[in-house]
């Protein structure tokens, strides 16, 4: 069974592999139609090419190209008109024959949209309709029988893949972008969230000046309830902080320690972040230095805080 397995995953990366020497002027007429298109691509494909077809469309619209599927079947039923005079189609088949995607060809060429074709056969019906032609064909296919879309498919899959890539890089599509297409989940979260949007501001802010004695600071760490406070000069520049684990260490010492001064326990040299920086840089800098809160500026130059992120807050936002 295992060499069965290598077998099938040998093949199928033979025809990823041999695709690399057929990408030729074709593949960049094809990507450049796509840039110029004013409308959406339509990615049409019948059977198991129709589900690599979905895979394509969805790739493609969630990395800057706006893609649709056609499912061929139904379009000559009535679903071509999904269609618009502003849209490319990008029709797959690996036989090039296949009749639902022959069937639509006529009102591909009467409404005028540009046909990327992609099948196996340079030959064939749609690949002769084709106003740019991407081979597919694959020397074998993976299932013992030749019956089974296995190689074909995979290698339909890569050419979509290496389409959309190159669309994505040729757009300047950012992580950024992506995420906007993909704001319900953990990666929009990453990518979108600011600290700007988590952190508490004005009064919620725990601040003491220089000079407070430590037990009055305690007041100001548990009514904000962070564990921590900053410690401000008298121009409200953050020159150190002084958190709950601080205090552990400090009581040690007996009571009598509470009487201090607090920027003569407090940590110096703070770390800090902006508040235009993502969230998920805040996570970083709090796992690397092992801490649950910064202080948050409004540019480099700031040395007055205007918020304060916690763990717990970005925690509670879903940005780990």
């Amino acid at each position: 069974m295992i060499e069965s397995a290598k077998k099938v995953l040998q093949i199928e990366a033979d025809a990823v592999l041999a695709l690399m020497s057929r990408l030729n002027g074709s593949f960049s007429q094809a990507v450049k139609a796509i840039l110029a298109c004013e409308g959406r691509v339509v990615v049409t494909g019948m059977g198991k090419s129709g589900l690599i077809c979905q895979k394509i469309a969805a790739t493609m619209a969630s990395t800057g190209t706006p893609a649709l599927f056609l499912h061929p079947a139904e379009g000559i039923h009535g679903d071509l008109g999904m269609m618009t005079r502003n849209d490319l189609v990008l029709a797959v088949s690996n036989s090039g024959e296949t009749d639902e995607i022959c069937r639509i060809l006529p009102v591909i060429k009467r409404m005028g949209l540009p046909l990327i074709g992609m099948a196996g056969n340079p030959k064939s019906t749609l690949a002769q309709a084709s106003d740019i032609f991407l081979d597919i064909s694959v020397a074998e296919e993976a299932c013992p029988l030749g019956l089974a879309p296995t190689a074909s498919t995979t290698a339909t899959l890569a050419m979509g893949d290496a389409l959309a890539v190159v669309l994505l890089e040729e757009r300047g599509f950012r992580a950024e972008d992506f995420a906007l297409f993909h704001p319900g989940g953990a990666l929009g979260k990453k990518l979108l969230l600011r600290v700007e949007d988590l952190m508490h501001t004005a009064d919620a802010i725990p601040l003491v000046v220089c000079g407070t004695l430590l037990r009055d600071a305690l007041f100001e760490i548990t009514n904000k309830q962070l564990g921590v406070t900053g410690v401000v000069d008298k121009a409200g520049e953050l020159v150190g902080v002084f958190t709950d684990g601080d205090l552990r260490r400090v009581m040690e010492s007996g009571l009598d320690s509470l009487q201090q001064p607090i920027d003569e326990v407090m940590s110096k040299n703070p770390k800090r972040i902006l508040q235009r920086n993502l969230a998920a840089k805040a996570v970083k800098l709090m796992e690397t230095h092992s801490i649950t809160s910064l202080f948050v500026f409004a540019d480099e130059e700031a040395r007055v805080p205007v918020g304060i992120v916690h763990f717990h807050d970005l925690l509670k936002a879903g940005v780990f």
